[in-house]
């Protein structure tokens, strides 16, 4: 599944930004195209056409597009640009590589980059503007506006580096969820816990039944141990707070800082204790050796009875489900949000996303990157998405737009006023820390059963110097 290429597609990207490679001596070109608009848009008093309509005439133009999105996930992605070339003429060009880490450094080093280009991972962002100061282009004020208008703050944060908004949300995940099996709830009278306390409740009311109230896997090939950040993560979110959670993905705290030590803590209350997992795969040292794509699968076995009640994963799980699970808060399998622990912390949400970042200011890459980011296109997506894979943080996004009950669950969760929205710490974090010992090291603390403290210096020490 995309999830776990583009996990390890991020490890690659991150040895190739370290290596120098990424976009080296690649600024934006003299032969970029126009810059001004002339000749009247073709989008002139057509609907949802309105912000583009100021680009003029770009027809004949096309805006090239390199991802790692590839078939069948990209045809909604065209079928979604469809309104901007009935707006503008210009046409977008849609290039998916399963290659796309390691082929877009090449083609642009060798003088041959997309226009725009879809990157998931904001630390490789910041690498490459920092690296290579001339090879990204900063955001048109018309899709600053957009975001300071469409998005939380949080959202823009993610695209600006050293105070230079660079590059705006595309799509966006939430990871903050648990899924579990509604008829299994209903049959035994389990309600859906609002608080922490509740959950730990509720697991030791499962436990009681004979039942393991969770289940997990964090296997995930190279990549192997990334599921067990994101448990960490989150519940640093929960018990921290969101500034000491930005203190320590930035550095700022130290990895084995003790706000992160009682989060790890929490964390082995559950993963670590044989009373509670590994429903369905052995004691709670088989979660290192369980593929994440398995992992919550003993919820709703396709025969037999449940084997867990609980899987704390992402919303792109929802994809591993075997094939006429029916998800829905009254059908095989659901979700519901992660509680939170401090009420002081408000309601946080872990989360990802990609991000558009163009390598040419040519108007018609202008254009298009306007599009995106404005309230139109989020809603063309989504209905161009009719079997569900969408969610978007905008908050223009109609959730009546939105095709699975999980994808509606997701928009409901980041349009919430009162949601405090982090990005994955390990997508922000230096390559050899966010895609090596934060693996590495979560995989022995599951694996080995080695102790918190130890799990936590070992990263600390792997923190590169500059």
């Amino acid at each position: 599944m995309r999830s776990r290429n583009t996990r390890r597609g991020m490890a690659v990207a991150a040895v190739l930004v370290s290596a120098g490679l990424v976009l080296a001596g690649c600024g934006g070109s003299d032969d970029d195209g126009d810059t001004e608009a002339s000749g009247t848009s073709p989008g002139e008093g057509k609907a949802g056409c309105e912000q583009l309509t100021q680009f003029g005439d770009l027809t004949g133009k096309e805006v090239t597009l390199y991802t790692s999105i590839v078939a069948p996930e990209d045809q909604p992605y065209k079928d979604s640009f469809k309104l901007f070339s009935d707006c503008t003429g210009a046409e977008v060009v849609y290039e998916g590589s399963k290659e796309f880490e390691t082929q877009l450094p090449v083609r642009v080093e060798t003088g041959n980059p997309p226009d725009i280009a879809f990157i998931p991972q904001p630390g490789l962002l910041q690498s490459l503007v920092r690296d290579y100061p001339d090879a990204v282009k900063e955001a048109p004020q018309e899709v600053s506006d957009n975001v300071d208008e469409f998005y939380g703050e949080d959202w823009k944060t993610y695209g600006t580096v050293d105070d230079v908004f660079y590059a705006p949300p595309l799509t966006a995940n939430v990871k903050s969820f648990v899924w579990y099996s509604p008829k299994v709830f209903a049959d035994n009278g389990w309600a859906i816990p609002t608080t922490w306390d509740e959950m730990l409740a509720l697991s030791d009311e499962i436990a009681a039944t004979g039942m393991k109230p969770w289940c997990a896997g964090i296997g995930s090939g190279e990549a192997t141990g990334w599921p067990a950040t994101d448990w960490l993560e989150d519940v640093l979110l929960r018990t921290g707070g969101a500034d000491v959670y930005d203190q320590w993905v930035s550095h700022e705290l130290p990895f084995n800082d003790p706000a992160v030590v009682e989060a790890l803590d929490t964390v082995g209350g559950i993963l670590k204790n044989d009373d509670y997992v590994n429903g369905g795969f052995g004691d709670f040292k088989s979660i290192a050796s369980t593929e994440f794509t398995d992992g919550g699968l003993p919820i709703a076995p396709e025969k037999g009875e449940p084997e867990c009640a609980m899987h704390r994963q992402a919303s792109f799980y929802a994809a591993n489900w075997p094939e006429g699970t029916e998800i829905g808060e009254d059908k095989d399998v659901f979700a519901f949000y992660l509680p939170p622990i401090d009420p002081a912390q408000g309601s946080p949400v872990l989360g990802g996303g990609e991000f558009v970042t163009a390598f040419s200011d040519s108007i018609q890459t202008q254009a298009l990157m306007t599009y995106i980011s404005g309230g139109e296109w989020v809603n063309e997506k989504g209905k161009a998405t009719p079997n569900g894979g969408f969610v978007s943080a905008n908050k223009n996004l109609d959730i009546a737009n939105v095709a699975s009950p999980i994808d509606k669950a997701s928009v409901e969760i980041l349009q919430n006023p009162d949601a405090v929205f982090r990005f994955d710490g390990s997508d922000l974090m230096p390559g050899e820390v966010g895609a090596g010992s934060f693996w590495k090291e979560m995989t022995a603390w599951i694996g080995e059963d080695q102790d918190t403290q130890s799990t936590l210096d070992n990263i600390e020490d792997s923190w590169p110097e500059s």
